[in-house]
């Protein structure tokens, strides 16, 4: 269908909604009639060439009594669906009473089959009816839904003379329709950028990047093929017609089962009706309703091809509530096994669920077949970099490329979709690989290649020609180094997040006025004991300030053994803090000594050794949380993190160490740092001669402003 037709039809039902639903439906409000009427006027007429032979065999399965007759119906209409009802469309648009319209239009849409029911349901329709009625604009409404001057059938409108006076609609054409509908619907409603349709120059070139790299591997079989936000389905839709495409150019004789899952319901009723439309009856059962994140549809399948558009930058509280709040998240899909770690979890922040929808597709993915899984999935910035190492994000692309499944990430154009001008990325992931890309990560620069739109659709101000197209397929296919392809290794993406830690040390002012004080502190919690043992060490120590915490806390224990007093954790804690402070001028607070043997030095950086009573022991300092750092170490640095602290940290602060405990691996991706090209300067020899141009321009300026000197 050209773009010319395209935009008539649209106009067309727009201006239905525009002129009929003014003054009786807020702005916000004409979807809930203008969607549901053009897909039950796309029904009808689909219906319409068989509507006779199905009220003929409703006679005679009447006449012989049979109850269930949804199916012989559907099979004289030759259609997924039916409709039972005397009624076509056309013949309710001139009652003369609206109760008689009301009447008839109910029983209309009664008629349909159970499949069709649903997406009426999910529609919330009904609720419309007595509105329409009350208004006396449901007979208006159906006069121009079934008007001569546009044709939403799939059987073109001929003309006295047998030519074509209007096309045919095909399935394609009229989910192009859907959709451009529906983001004009949002467009008046000032949604969010997330809730938005992928354009189908975008859907054509995933389906491309999904299929074509594999195109020679495809053989005389079934293939499943699965989008978890399928919205109105275009995405299965052009997968499908790809797949098909691709399968006879290779004389190959495949099928092919669509399954998806959508949660808002409009959307999904008319995923519905698309799978009807397409006489796939089956196929509309594969399209599952409800959050894919917290209720998913097809909990045990797994697919060949995965193909999705997820939300973006939308909260997922909801769902992660119902799965039980994210320290008691179970759900396999988003807790997983990697490398020794029972309880991976890649559970994101409840901001944004996006990569969640990634996590849901790797767990379906096949692992027992030659051809394996096949991911293909836009997603925003973000993706790439939020969440710090050990966090749901991180840990998601530390999971997809440990295991070696992230093939390639192309960078799309800005405004490349109708509700946000936002930076798009398409993830490409799969577990088979080609031999030549183990180990490695493509990333493709395809911001500039775009061809601009002669008029916006919303934010959309461009758009993949088929050449641009298969200049990014192909770019995809050669796995080529060039100025718009980069090639990794998977670790280059990867990162140490160390945790830098520096000894504390505390002195201890033993001066008079420092103990008054002290004093008051033990006497109001009730440890007049510890102020006597307090008191005779500094007496003895001349009430001097103490450089060397180590040695104070030694010479307090004596004082409270010579005089029987308990020193209890909770009573050294009072002493420390109340009278230690840090001070970078005094010793080191020991935490522990390991003798000789106990510990192995190779299995910790930073350790330090004393001497004790003539063996040398290795000692833990207590760490200075004031001090406390951390680094990131990219995996490929060589030498590791102890190379790294010796080149970048000991020759700056030589009695720090890395506390191992505390270390995490992080993956990020940032497409600036492989992609950036500097601005290049203007030479000295440029910008002389600038400067006496300008010159040149401004003599006497200064005179004509403030005057000639006299």
């Amino acid at each position: 269908m050209n773009h010319k037709l395209h935009n008539q039809i649209v106009n067309f039902i727009w201006g239905i909604a525009d002129d009929c639903l003014r003054d009786v439906y807020v702005r916000g409000k004409y979807r809930d009639v203008i969607l549901p009427m053009t897909v039950i006027r796309r029904l009808d007429a689909v219906l319409e060439p068989t509507k006779e032979a199905v009220l003929q065999m409703k006679a005679n399965l009447d006449s012989a009594g049979v109850i269930n007759q949804t199916a012989a119906l559907c099979n004289v209409a030759g259609q997924a669906f039916c409709n039972s009802s005397p009624f076509m469309l056309k013949d309710l648009k001139s009652r003369a009473k609206q109760q008689q319209l009301k009447a008839d239009f109910i029983e209309y849409l009664d008629g349909f089959s159970p499949n069709v029911q649903e997406i009426l349901e999910k529609f919330k329709f009904r609720n419309q009816i007595d509105t329409m009625i009350e208004a006396d604009i449901l007979g208006l409404i159906i006069e121009r839904f079934v008007s001569p001057t546009i044709n939403l059938s799939s059987e073109p409108v001929l003309d006295d003379n047998g030519e074509i006076k209007l096309p045919a609609l095909d399935n394609h054409s009229m989910g192009v329709i859907f959709e451009e509908l529906i983001r004009k619907f949002n467009e008046e409603n000032n949604e969010e950028a997330g809730e938005h349709f992928t354009p189908r120059d975008v859907v054509e070139l995933m389906a491309d990047i999904a299929f074509l790299p594999v195109a020679d591997k495809i053989k005389d079989s079934s293939y499943l093929v699965y989008d978890g936000a399928c919205g109105t389905g275009g995405m299965l839709t052009i997968a499908e017609e790809r797949l098909h495409q691709l399968a006879t150019e290779h004389n190959k004789e495949i099928s092919i089962n669509l399954f998806g899952q959508e949660i808002n319901p409009e959307t999904y009723a008319i995923t519905k009706a698309d799978m009807l439309l397409k006489g796939e009856g089956l196929q509309a059962e594969n399209v599952a309703y409800g959050s894919t994140l917290s209720n998913d549809g097809f909990p045990t399948n797994s697919f060949d091809f995965m193909l999705s558009n997820p939300p973006y930058g939308k909260s997922w509280k909801t769902d992660l509530e119902r799965l039980g709040g994210k320290g008691d998240i179970t759900d396999t899909r988003f807790v997983v096994t990697h490398n020794g770690e029972a309880d991976f979890k890649m559970i994101p922040r409840s901001s944004d669920g996006q990569l969640l929808f990634l996590a849901n597709k790797i767990s379906k993915m096949k692992h027992n077949t030659e051809l394996g899984s096949r991911i293909v999935e836009v997603h925003n910035g973000s993706s790439l970099f939020t969440g710090d190492a050990g966090q749901g994000e991180s840990n998601l692309r530390r999971y997809v490329i440990e295991n070696d499944w992230l093939e390639a990430i192309i960078a799309l154009p800005e405004n490349m979709f109708y509700n946000t001008g936002i930076a798009t990325y398409i993830w490409v992931v799969t577990n088979r690989k080609a031999p030549h890309r183990r180990g490695k990560v493509q990333l493709i620069d395809a911001t500039s290649l775009k061809s601009p739109l002669r008029k916006n659709l919303g934010n959309k101000n461009c758009e993949f020609t088929p050449e641009i197209r298969t200049q990014i397929t192909n770019m995809l296919i050669e796995f080529a180094q060039n100025e718009q392809s980069k090639i990794f290794d998977n670790k280059e993406f990867g990162y140490w997040k160390i945790t830098v830690e520096r000894p504390l040390r505390l002195s201890v002012d033993l001066a008079r006025e420092k103990l008054a004080d002290f004093n008051s502190i033990c006497v109001a919690q009730k440890e007049t004991e510890i102020m006597t043992v307090i008191s005779e060490l500094a007496e003895k120590l001349q009430y001097t300030k103490i450089n060397d915490y180590n040695l104070f806390v030694s010479e307090l224990s004596k004082v409270a053994d010579r005089i029987n007093v308990k020193l209890s954790a909770k009573r050294l804690n009072l002493i420390r803090n109340s009278l230690a402070q840090t001070d970078e001028n005094a010793e080191k607070v020991i935490k522990k000594i390991h003798k000789a043997g106990k510990i192995d030095a190779n299995d910790l950086y930073g350790l330090f050794t004393i001497d004790v009573d003539g063996k040398t022991c290795i000692v833990e300092y207590e760490p200075d949380v004031n001090l406390r750092d951390t680094e990131q170490i990219p995996l490929l640095y060589i030498g590791g993190i102890g190379q790294f602290l010796k080149d970048e940290i000991l020759s700056f602060a030589p009695d720090a160490w890395v506390d191992e405990s505390k270390t995490q691996i992080g993956y990020e991706i940032n497409f600036t740092k492989y992609f950036y090209k500097p601005v290049e300067l203007r030479t000295l020899v440029e910008i002389k001669a600038e400067i006496y141009e300008l010159e040149i321009e401004t003599e006497g300026l200064l005179e004509q402003v403030i005057g000639r000197r006299k």
